[in-house]
């Protein structure tokens, strides 16, 4: 069955995967972006597609379109990026999800929200299980971001519970590969860049604080079964990869796929940094018949790959690191 699908954020990292993978299913794709973080180099071979459609706006303000399903991925995602203006990055998560939540409420469409990690904070339970409410900061420099994502999960339980909205919420953590922004600032775009070129790769802390890393592909996998479901209420529901790293050996593996003479230098830890982030995946396993199937070493491969082709033509110094 042919669906017309929305997709906010839809010229981002994620949002254009996922916009390809969609195509590729033969549905007519609707993507909406503001280019705050999108970018239009990541959907030009998309555009050419007569079943795509792009919309320049920004999702706090109402938006209708006719759709079947509506994948709510607008936000700004690395650190630097949603810090820049904090404000703006709640009313994305606030606002973005009611008119989401609304234009779905009218036309009886599937929605999804892409949460995230965030909202467990600096775990105090590891790995994290969906049932765990976390731990988290309410007005740190990273609230606005962590705060607008649990806000928007209650939201969507709440239309769900209140108007009968089909709803999905993901909980992503950590997830890397091509069409990462050069400058976002997040580690694994950071320590591939910083290596290509041979400059220092920017630990935090003595590097003993671990993620998981999650390649795009797995990801948006997970996305699509997620929709698929059968289920009115599916979430939330953590997607990631359960295989845990430390930044140090993370860092080393980046300079060896690189054959990079970067040295490894370390800085202060930045406020509420988590110390360690890995996902109970065993409802995704369950309900979704889901799991990771891209190794580390291999999705760095790929998204080394990328960047050495994106460099050449985009000669940007990086930001620091943050996790």
């Amino acid at each position: 069955m042919v669906k017309t699908v929305l997709v906010t954020g839809g010229a981002g990292f994620l949002g254009s995967h996922l916009c390809e993978r969609l195509l590729g299913r033969g549905h007519r794709v609707i993507c909406l972006d503001n280019f705050q973080t999108g970018c239009p180099d990541n959907i030009t071979t998309l555009r050419n597609n007569p079943a795509f459609s792009l919309f320049r706006q920004d999702v706090v303000e109402t938006y209708s379109f006719k759709v079947d399903e509506i994948f709510n991925l607008a936000s700004p995602a690395s650190p630097p990026r949603y810090q820049l203006d904090p404000i703006h990055t709640l009313k994305t998560s606030v606002l973005g999800s009611i008119n989401g939540l609304e234009l779905a409420r009218r036309q009886g469409a599937k929605i999804l929200q892409a949460s995230t990690s965030e909202v467990y904070g600096d775990p105090v339970m590891h790995p994290q299980p969906e049932h765990y409410w976390g731990n988290v900061n309410s007005f740190g420099p990273r609230a606005c971001y962590d705060e607008g994502k649990r806000a928007a999960e209650t939201l969507f339980f709440d239309y769900h519970h209140s108007h009968g909205v089909d709803i999905r919420v993901a909980r992503i953590f950590n997830t890397y590969g091509p069409r990462m922004s050069v400058d976002d600032g997040r580690v694994v775009s950071n320590f591939i860049v910083q290596a290509l070129r041979s400059e220092d790769i920017t630990i935090y802390g003595a590097g003993t604080q671990t993620r998981s890393f999650c390649y795009v592909d797995d990801l948006i996998e997970g996305f699509l079964r997620l929709m698929d479901h059968p289920s009115a209420e599916l979430g939330p529901i953590n997607l990631g990869n359960p295989v845990e790293f430390t930044m140090l050996e993370l860092a080393e593996l980046v300079i060896e796929l690189t054959g990079s003479s970067s040295r490894i230098v370390h800085m202060p830890l930045p406020i509420d940094d988590p110390r360690q982030r890995r996902p109970d995946i065993g409802k995704a396993r369950a309900l979704l018949n889901w799991e990771p199937q891209v190794a580390l070493a291999k999705g760095l491969s790929r998204t080394i790959a990328y960047f050495d082709r994106v460099l050449v033509d985009r000669p940007i110094r990086v930001k620091e690191s943050i996790l």
